[in-house]
């Protein structure tokens, strides 16, 4: 019956499972970074904070893209700060040691006082990184399938929306939650709210909102209705939305979103394509980055749909975040009790379902005595 019933509200607040589930969870998985758009020349990077972890990824001189710790190999020192910069050379700014872009050690200071140090052996540290449709993904520990084995079942779908040639439309939005980075992902791959929440994305779908959950990935979509939104913004969006000649025709009203596990969601829209990433912090916050791209298009009436769909989202994104924060309010509640999933939640059976897996103490109503974390 354990299967039929949602998490229980301790794993939405506990500390000690907390420091388990980024372990066994978020710590083998992928987490995206970037397009590769967003480090197009020799020397640009980005980096990624994650569980007390800062990841480099930079393009190097031979034009390939590369992921490091950002960590000096000396002391220890962090060498770039910040989320962007462009360097030929990164050098650590407190004993001056020096690596290439592509992570070589190059220099430092007083080398003979090393005796025979060789500097091909004092490389910055790599961390796994992947490449799907230019998307830059990024795991702290090995293991599992590939972006592209995940999101296999979907290939055909993606393939028209040219991700290749995507160009950011802004810098990363950073949005603080102050909830468990599940109720977040849960929320997203959650569709019987939809026609209860979100009234606005009720009437641009016409309550027609498919959902199915993959062994990888959930996928959820919806299509613009024909009749006219009441509301302005809806109605304008539907109105000067334009046809996308590299669309094939049963996308171009298509409203369509992916979540890969555990934490990264992939919005795919006729006029823009966004990821959100859910970043862990603490038991009880994360911290959603944001960012919309697109395949560059200066028509007038693109640039206007873009722009409504920003407005619509935003309204989408405050009633979230008003229901997830009533949600965390409620798991820490004793009176709280696992409750059952319907048949049509299909995502949160399996997401549940795998953390379980992953986590047998998951399948606790209460929390282990203090200290199980440890053995």
């Amino acid at each position: 019956m354990a299967e039929m019933l949602s998490l229980p509200g301790w794993l939405y607040h506990d500390p000690e499972y907390f420091a388990v589930e980024m372990a066994r969870v978020i710590r083998p998985s992928w987490q995206i970074v970037c397009h590769v758009s967003d480090i197009a020349d020799a020397g640009q990077w980005r980096t990624l904070d994650l569980l007390g972890e800062s990841i480099l990824v930079i393009r190097g001189a031979d034009g390939v893209v590369r992921a490091f710790a950002n960590v000096c190999r000396h002391r220890g020192s962090r060498l770039v700060d910040g989320v962007e910069g462009c360097a030929k050379r990164l050098t650590c700014p407190y004993h001056a040691w020096t690596y290439a872009s592509d992570g070589r050690l190059i220099a430092l200071p007083e080398r003979a006082s090393y005796g025979d140090l060789d500097l091909a052996d004092w490389g910055l540290i790599p961390v796994e990184l992947e490449l799907w449709r230019s998307f830059v993904f990024v795991r702290l520990e090995g293991g599992g399938p590939s972006v592209a084995e995940m999101m296999a079942p979907h290939e055909e779908e993606v393939a028209p929306y040219r991700f290749d040639e995507l160009q950011a439309l802004g810098r990363i939005t950073l949005r603080p939650r102050d909830v468990n980075w599940k109720n977040v992902a849960d929320n997203y791959s959650d569709g019987l709210h939809i026609a209860v929440a979100h009234p606005g994305l009720t009437r641009l779908f016409g309550g027609d909102y498919a959902l199915e959950a993959g062994p990888h990935v959930d996928r959820m979509a919806g299509d613009l209705v024909d009749r006219p939104s009441s509301k302005p913004s809806e109605r304008a969006y539907q109105h000067f939305l334009p046809a996308v000649e590299h669309l094939p025709a049963h996308l171009q009203r298509r409203w369509l979103y992916f979540k890969l596990w555990p934490n990264v969601a992939i919005d795919v829209y006729p006029d823009q394509v966004d990821f959100m990433h859910f970043v862990p912090v603490s038991a009880t916050e994360t911290l959603i980055r944001e960012v919309s791209y697109a395949v560059p298009d200066g028509r007038r009436e693109m640039k206007v749909a873009r722009y409504l769909n920003w407005r619509i989202n935003r309204r989408v994104n405050a009633e979230d975040t008003a229901l997830i924060r009533r949600v965390q309010q409620g798991m820490t509640s004793r009176f709280y009790r696992p409750g059952p999933l319907g048949e049509s939640e299909v995502s949160l059976r399996s997401f549940a379902t795998r953390l379980r897996e992953l986590i047998p103490e998951a399948r606790l109503e209460q929390p282990p005595p203090p200290g199980w974390s440890r053995g």
